[in-house]
């Protein structure tokens, strides 16, 4: 099983990669020690048979036995090292010339036109040996084979174990400071990062950790950070927003509160109680409008799949809109207008969620209402538009000549509970003009904000013709 630490894993890794190392080096040295040292002994025993022939060739010797007798007192120093001299006359038998062999076994003799023949053999007992056989034309037409042990082997370990010795030393000295430090780098900023990631519930503010280590450390570092910001951004919204609440829900509050005491001691009678009754009526509303929207908000982190598209009229939907607020408009002395398609022109149909649409519109007339005075105008109008980048579209748009945005705040209007100016805010909740953005940008399309000459304001819905969005899921869920 392997162990639970990043460090204890690398290391590991290290101390297998390490051996596998070693053992495929030691393999290859050992052929290669190997055959250096079995090069040595043929060499070495290369010069004595040269020594042998060139003494033989010197002072020929009469028959076989002169042969091997001369050969005897010549190769004492191969005996020595545990060789053996074999020798095999016409008939084909075989001879020990000198040593003691457990076997007399020939090895093959040397291909015509060469000098000696040169190889290795073994005897019967498992003991190699290097031979060398001289061609039979030296030795007086008889053939010989001088033997020595072939202990390249045995040299061969001997040189590897002291080399394997310093290459451990080595490999394991430098090798696992280089995997510690490895490690580190790696478990550092992971450490860091758990820590941070433990600390997040609890901190009301987090410093960017510093983005070090490896390219994918790195990654989740910026990552963690770029999460860590938009955590601390969230709750700052939220701050703000419960403070806005508290807000917005204590003035509606204490009217109702101090009314309805005013009625139940009777305080508030005759014309003053119908006054109180319809005071506490429209802070209920103010109430129910602002739980509405919180609805909307919440339902909105569902994004497109809390929408029902279905083909829509621009124009009829203005129409239904000014129709919704002619009393609300009339009765503050405001006109209210719309165009839409005139006589011949192509109809104004998208596809879009239809409450969806109504909210939209109902918010930013009811905006527009909020901050106009008596005389105030409000337009409605519908057009096709097409933007870069963008697929065709419908565009809703609502004016009016009220005091308009202040500057710089045509960007920050959309943001939930912003309220730049109490001229434009009224008794609204700041979450209108959030709202209708995100149901915009839900249908696939965009909302923006603008000032107009000589005075007043405009915002404009773009919706696409064809939204960007799934079919939506049927049930809870649904913009309402």
């Amino acid at each position: 099983m392997l162990p639970r630490s990043l460090t204890s894993r690398i290391i590991l890794a290290f101390v297998g990669l390490s051996v596998a190392l070693l053992v495929a080096v030691s393999g290859s040295l050992f052929f290669v020690l190997r055959n250096a040292h079995q090069d040595d002994i043929k060499k070495s025993l290369g010069y004595e048979v040269v020594a042998v022939e060139n003494n033989l060739i010197a002072n020929p010797a009469a028959g076989q036995g002169g042969f091997e007798q001369r050969i005897r007192n010549l190769t004492t120093s191969i005996v020595d090292d545990g060789g053996f001299v074999l020798a095999q006359g016409p008939r084909g038998v075989v001879t020990i010339v000198a040593g003691s062999p457990s076997s007399t076994t020939m090895p093959a003799p040397p291909d015509p036109g060469v000098q000696n023949a040169i190889g290795t053999m073994k005897t019967s007992d498992g003991t190699q040996y290097v031979y060398i056989e001289p061609n039979a034309n030296k030795t007086g037409g008889f053939k010989f084979a001088f033997a020595t042990p072939d202990n390249s082997v045995k040299l061969a370990l001997g040189d590897l174990s002291r080399a394997l010795l310093i290459m451990v030393v080595v490999l394991f000295g430098l090798g696992i400071p280089i995997a510690w430090l490895l490690s580190r780098s790696i478990t550092g900023p992971m450490r860091r990062l758990a820590k941070a990631a433990g600390d997040l519930p609890s901190r009301t503010s987090q410093q960017p950790l510093p983005v070090e280590g490896p390219t994918e450390v790195r990654a989740l570092t910026e990552r963690f950070n770029a999460m860590a910001g938009e955590l601390a951004s969230t709750r700052d919204e939220e701050t703000q927003m419960l403070a806005n609440l508290r807000h917005d829900l204590r003035t509606p509050l204490t009217s109702i509160g101090g009314f309805a005491e005013a009625i139940a001691d009777g305080t508030a009678s005759g014309d003053r109680a119908a006054s109180a009754a319809r005071t506490i009526a429209e802070e209920a509303r103010r109430l129910e409008r602002l739980v509405g929207e919180l609805g909307i908000v919440e339902r909105l982190k569902d994004g497109p799949a809390a929408l029902r598209p279905e083909a829509l009229d621009a124009t009829l939907l203005i129409s239904d809109a000014v129709a919704r607020f002619e009393s609300r408009a009339s009765g503050q002395g405001v006109t209210v207008e719309s165009s839409g398609t005139s006589q011949g022109e192509p109809e104004l149909k998208f596809t879009g969620d239809r409450l969806a649409a109504e909210r939209i519109l109902q918010n930013l007339v009811d905006n527009a209402l909020s901050v106009l005075p008596k005389g105030g105008r409000v337009w409605l109008r519908a057009a096709p538009m097409t933007l870069p980048g963008r697929a065709p579209g419908i565009s809703m748009s609502v004016t009016d000549d009220g005091p308009g945005f202040p500057p710089g705040t045509t960007e920050k209007v959309f943001e939930r509970f912003y309220r730049a100016d109490p001229s434009r805010s009224g008794s609204g909740s700041g979450l209108g003009l959030a709202i209708v953005r995100e149901l915009a940008r839900a249908h696939g399309g965009e909302a923006w904000a603008e000032n107009v000459a000589p005075h007043g304001a405009r915002v404009t819905v773009l919706m696409p013709i064809v939204p960007a969005m799934p079919v939506a899921r049927s049930g809870p869920g649904t913009v309402e």
